[in-house]
């Protein structure tokens, strides 16, 4: 994580409080400078935590608990898990 104390973090924001949009599966925050913080969900479950506005180099930390996350939809027979012998 020392990347992270790098970061120059505009804010910290509870996920209750973005938008997710299900289309996108990105969450949103409204930025000062009129855009939008995004995070994909698939980086927040991969721990990632900073939001980064598009037009703007502010970024926000995001407030969140992987347990409290949508859930991946269910995927056909491709992606269970094949056996193999070594």
């Amino acid at each position: 994580m020392s990347d992270d104390e790098n970061l120059s973090i505009y804010d910290e924001i509870e996920i209750e409080d973005m938008t997710f949009d299900e289309a996108l599966q990105l969450y949103h925050y409204p930025c000062p400078c009129g855009d939008r913080f995004q995070i994909a969900l698939d980086d927040l479950r991969d721990e990632q935590d900073i939001a980064v506005c598009p037009s703007c180099s502010l970024m926000i930390r995001v407030i969140f608990d992987l347990d409290d996350l949508p859930k991946p939809p269910p995927s056909g027979d491709s992606a269970a898990p094949i056996p193999v012998a070594a």
